[in-house]
């Protein structure tokens, strides 16, 4: 018997993760990617010999990526060196700092020395998040291809601790009083895209994940389990294509049949997955008069997540700051209202710094170190002219390093910079609206009411990544090729 052919469009995590199952399973797997490296906003960024992850720099809930290896008969570490992080993270809100760490009695020390009195939230908020995340986290693996699944035990089970109603900020004020200490649990919402003020209570899961689980860092970068991946699927005999560009999705009486190249070069299969970006794809890829519930109309009308403006920076020093770094904005809410709903640029802005190189020294020449900017704006529904603004901003983003870290001298020192901006997300990196972190997270794009697995609109069409269920982050990447290459092997009987 023949093995069943699979394409998939894109090597991104969740591309990678199907590939590697179904390969591991004896389907015939052929992964297409427009770019000459694996990991779309997962991969590498060399410059000059500094090495920086382009997007997720967080690895949360490393146990599901262990998981994917052994359901692939591996054993991730024989792949890649996983470090946990602590302090997970440094949060400077101007006047003080906040050091989270893993170690429970450790963490309730430094809450009380900071707001005193609210230590013992931090009990109440680990063993209430604990049930939600144990009653949720279940709810997120299923494929909720159909109604029925709405009916599922699981998700009965997990209604009431969906906090219908609540923002993720306002959950945590059934924990902590101050607002610092509420942000330090909040800013999470980032990774999703979303302000703390809209993002669902649900998602109060994510700290959550952070201090039961802690936070990791992949030696090499988070780029490194993209080529992990690549290496298994073509042990397991699958083939995986750089530098080729999918032009569009072969359809034929409402079923897929394969996909066109760019060269004119036409592949079949028996199963086509998409990993692309989803409203990029879905307003590229397929014809005109195709799609229905996704039209190009209607994508237009979904809600996305912010954008970010990005600094990647290779330097001739080192400097003795944590690997990661968030500092707040002293008008926090003002900064999240001007990218959310104002669509303009803050003048007092929130932003991430990695300084990778002090747990990875492999990441830069000797004696240097590469440091990773991320500034959440808004994304390109926003009138900012970023050609005319790219400079000037760039030289905002500098001075705010010099004048709110230790960074105070780092213009001397850049020997090498790239810059990504909201324009180059959804130009270069095909990202529609620049949205980094795809269709936002309200609850009616979630679950059932977010794009499904099974794609909804064509027959043998399959989705995995950010912008499909369960959504963003790498675990919840992961997951969607958990799901996507669960459904397709039971299709077909394989196991």
């Amino acid at each position: 018997m023949l093995k069943k052919k699979v394409i998939i469009v894109g090597a991104g995590p969740g591309g990678l993760t199907a590939g590697m199952l179904l390969s591991h399973r004896g389907f015939d797997v052929e992964i297409i990617e427009k770019e000459k490296q694996v990991g779309g906003r997962n991969a590498a960024i060399e410059l000059g010999g500094y090495t920086f992850d382009t997007g997720p720099t967080f690895l949360m809930m490393n146990f599901i990526l262990e998981e994917m290896f052994e359901m692939a008969g591996r054993k991730l570490e024989d792949y890649v060196t996983v470090k946990r992080l602590e302090p997970m993270y440094r949060l400077n809100f101007g006047d003080f700092e906040f050091l989270p760490v893993t170690d429970r009695e450790e963490m309730k020390k430094r809450i009380e020395k900071l707001f005193p009195g609210n230590a013992s939230g931090y009990d109440k908020f680990l063993k209430r998040e604990k049930a939600r995340y144990e009653k949720m986290y279940p709810c997120l693996k299923v494929d909720y291809s159909n109604w029925r699944t709405l009916l599922s035990k699981n998700l009965l089970k997990a209604l009431p601790y969906l906090s219908l109603g609540r923002s993720l900020f306002g959950n945590l004020g059934d924990y902590f009083r101050p607002e610092n200490l509420k942000l330090s649990f909040t800013f999470q919402a980032k990774y999703i895209g979303m302000s703390p003020w809209e993002c669902p209570a649900a998602f109060t899961m994510i700290p959550y994940i952070e201090h039961s689980f802690g936070v990791y860092h992949v030696m090499g970068g988070l780029n490194r389990i993209s080529h992990a991946m690549k290496k298994v699927v073509e042990e397991e005999g699958g083939r995986v294509r750089l530098g080729v560009r999918v032009i569009k999705l072969l359809v034929e009486k409402g079923k897929a049949k394969g996909v066109e190249l760019d060269s004119g070069e036409r592949l079949f299969a028996d199963e086509v997955i998409i990993n692309a970006d989803f409203a990029h794809a879905m307003s590229t890829l397929a014809e005109a008069g195709v799609l229905k519930k996704y039209s190009r109309e209607n994508l237009s009308k979904k809600r996305y997540s912010c954008s970010t403006f990005m600094l990647y920076l290779g330097l001739d020093k080192k400097y003795d700051i944590p690997h990661h770094n968030i500092f707040f904005s002293s008008e926090y809410r003002k900064n999240i209202e001007d990218i959310f709903y104002n669509k303009k640029l803050s003048d007092n802005m929130s932003f991430y710094v990695q300084n990778a190189c002090v747990t990875d020294p492999s990441l830069a020449p000797q004696g240097g170190s590469t440091i990773y900017v991320l500034v959440p704006v808004a994304n390109n529904t926003a009138a900012i002219d970023w050609e005319t603004e790219k400079a000037a901003y760039r030289e905002k983003v500098l001075d705010a390093l010099a004048k709110r870290t230790e960074l105070k001298d780092i213009k001397r020192h850049i020997k090498v910079e790239k810059v990504i901006m909201p324009q180059d997300w959804e130009n270069s990196y095909n990202v529609y609206l620049g949205a980094t972190f795809n269709l936002a997270h309200n609850l009616a794009q979630m679950m059932y009411f977010r794009p499904h697995n099974k794609f909804e609109e064509i027959g043998n069409c399959w989705l995995v990544g950010g912008g499909t269920h369960p959504g963003s982050g790498l675990p919840t990447i992961y997951e969607s090729g958990r799901i996507t290459s669960g459904m397709i092997s039971s299709k077909y009987g394989v196991k």
